[in-house]
């Protein structure tokens, strides 16, 4: 057997310490192979793993299983996998999610502790290798101030979901009372609660509540149902960045000249873009989203380099004020 399949058929094993099983099904999916082929992955999954067992689901389908501790001995974590565990904790400390990165540093913890001896240390060498490679250590830049208490309570919340009651303060410093019902937080460099007040009844639109400024938060114990077909992430691309606002999406066309196109093919600046490159070497940019404030602050650094052709609320905010610069972002 060669090198790629046998990694191929740990990863079939460890598939197969799951509660319920590995399935046919779950192969094809993992291998993106045959039906043929991943019979051929259970039979080697037998003759590797004496200790597998097999059972027939009430489907009549087919699971094979190994208990745990026969497959931890050989997943020994590479410097590579502990190196990512490492970057997810530093962003998650970038984006401001203590307790976030606290949980992962204490699962991180777990994996080197049950990991087998041999490779550990080689394993370790590496992972420190790649994280001061890598530059996660320290990120400068604006973010806002967090409080672990309202994290650790909007955590437990989402997992309800439960209603939150929390103390707000409005833009201009005014404080009250709210009761809501969160659906997600979206993260920047300032972090929104999407949820809705219920003082508004149930068809109230959602909200985005700045998280430095709530406080006092008590979750409580009545739980609410999620509208139907709610997703977070397709709510957030309605936005251009934190600022999401149903009733001012628009069509947003930008163009970057011949010398800025290069670069600026490297940016995804919306998920829902096209690009279209110009007989003249420029770059046209669509999509659609709301936040043209957020836009404007963006393509400042782009200076004379970029041209709004929509919206013309946007054009009217950007052109008056390009500047020109030594370099491009």
């Amino acid at each position: 057997m060669t090198l790629v399949k046998a990694k191929d058929l740990l990863r079939i094993a460890m598939l197969a310490t799951r509660s319920g099983g590995v399935t046919l099904q779950d192969i094809r999916q993992e291998q993106s192979c045959s039906h043929r082929t991943a019979q051929r992955w259970t039979d080697a999954l037998e003759e590797v793993f004496p200790q597998v067992e097999t059972l027939d689901d009430e489907d009549r389908q087919r699971r094979w299983l190994i208990p745990a501790r026969h497959v931890a001995p050989l997943l020994t974590p590479s410097g590579e996998e502990l190196a990512a565990l490492g970057t997810a904790i530093a962003e998650l400390e970038r984006l401001d999610l203590p307790n976030q990165a606290a949980l992962l540093r204490e699962l991180r913890a777990k994996v080197r502790s049950l990991a087998p001896t041999t490779g550990r240390a080689r394993s370790e060498v590496d992972e420190e290798i790649l994280l001061q490679a890598l530059g996660h250590a320290a990120r400068p830049g604006p973010r806002t101030q967090t409080d672990s208490d309202t994290d650790t309570a909007l955590v437990e919340a989402f997992k309800g979901p439960f209603l939150v009651r929390m103390r707000y303060r409005d833009r201009e410093g005014k404080a009250s009372i709210r009761t809501v019902a969160p659906y997600g937080m979206l993260l920047g460099v300032r972090r929104y609660l999407v949820a809705k007040d219920r003082r508004k009844g149930a068809q109230a639109p959602l909200q985005h509540f700045r998280v430095e400024s709530i406080s006092d938060v008590e979750v409580l114990g009545e739980t609410f149902e999620q509208d139907p077909g709610f997703e977070l992430q397709k709510h957030a691309e309605m936005g251009f960045g934190s600022y999401i606002d149903e009733g001012e999406v628009v069509d947003v066309v930008w163009r970057f000249d011949a010398d800025a196109a290069p670069r600026a093919e490297n940016f995804i600046f919306h998920p829902a873009q096209t690009l279209e490159r110009e007989r003249d070497g420029s770059l046209l940019v669509r999509f659609k989203a709301c936040g043209v404030l957020e836009m404007c602050w963006f393509l400042y650094q782009w200076g004379e380099h970029v041209e709004v052709l929509q919206p013309a609320e946007l054009r009217e905010m950007v052109h008056p004020s390009r500047k020109s610069f030594v370099s491009l972002p």
